[in-house]
């Protein structure tokens, strides 16, 4: 059986932002609906390296986490702020990074996600190669660091961000060429980019077989899950909506199976209700969703 997790960005930022769930109810909660994790969004309110300065307080964290009965799955790292693509110097991404890395360390949690952070519009300004070298470049070191402190690097691609297309995709994660460097295979993301095609620049590219297809093309280069529908529409025009199990088309009778021969490290499967307008009040559905999932296919 795999272990489950929720994102907790869900319920603080998007229809959250003016009014975060608070960390300790989280915990409570999750424990309560029988989760084995949580898979922290740190920045805002909850738990980060920022508003958690020293090793105490990271410490009393872990132990407040371990007491709920879970553990951490993942890291979303609090990057946005940077510019990853349109600048020469990686310097203040890399601390950035390196003080999220620590922070995955102090706190025992295994991986750490990154994206592209710039959308794909930043093509109008960036040649796409030197765009692409930069990313590589970084990531790759990024994954040599994050290696030295057994934390893997996880990139989560989607609509919104730069290098959206499957060949993308494919392409980055071959040249980083590290094998703590993989694909966050996120179940709305690979349907919006695989088979809509969204918020791609120049010419549409998507497969036949959507985000089927390509899971089968990352057989192997992937590390990390995140399990949700899609109704085939974007957020607010940005990101693909993340649509509660039951609300979207896709079919997780095909793309389970699939994921359970991608070579994902780990037995996490984590549930991403991200800008869901009532997540907390949902997360109950989703978990019993997921769990008729893995009853099915993970037993």
């Amino acid at each position: 059986m795999k272990k489950i997790s929720i994102g907790t960005w869900a319920y603080s930022i998007g229809p959250y932002a003016d009014n975060p769930v608070p960390w300790g109810e989280i915990l409570v909660k999750l424990g309560e609906l029988g989760f084995d994790g949580v898979e922290l969004g740190g920045f805002g309110i909850h738990p980060n390296p920022d508003n958690m300065p020293t090793k105490a307080e990271r410490e009393a964290c872990k132990q407040g986490v371990a007491d709920a009965g879970l553990a951490f799955s993942g890291l979303a790292a609090n990057l946005w702020g940077e510019h990853l693509i349109d600048s020469e110097d990686n310097t203040h991404y890399l601390e950035e990074f390196r003080k999220n890395l620590e922070f995955c360390v102090d706190l025992g949690i295994p991986g750490i996600r990154v994206d592209a952070v710039q959308p794909p519009t930043i093509f109008d300004t960036v040649d796409y190669n030197k765009a692409r070298d930069r990313v590589v470049r970084t990531w790759r070191q990024c994954s040599e660091e994050a290696a030295d402190q057994g934390v893997y690097v996880t990139w989560e691609f989607e609509p919104g961000f730069a290098f959206n297309k499957p060949s993308d995709i494919v392409g980055i994660v071959e040249e980083v060429d590290n094998p703590n460097f993989g694909i966050m295979f996120d179940t709305c993301h690979a349907h919006m980019v695989a088979a809509v095609g969204a918020r791609q620049p120049g010419e549409r590219e998507t497969l036949p077989g959507g985000a089927l297809e390509l899971a089968r093309m990352l057989r192997g280069k992937i590390n990390h899950l995140h399990l949700i529908d899609s109704d085939g529409t974007l957020h607010d025009e940005e990101t693909s909506t993340h649509a509660p199990f039951g609300g979207g088309i896709l079919d997780f009778g095909a793309l389970i199976p699939e994921l359970l021969q991608s070579g994902v490290p780990h037995d996490w499967w984590t549930i991403d209700l991200c800008f869901w307008h009532d997540a907390w009040t949902v997360t109950a559905a989703c978990k019993k969703a997921v769990d008729e999932l893995n009853a099915k296919y993970a037993s």
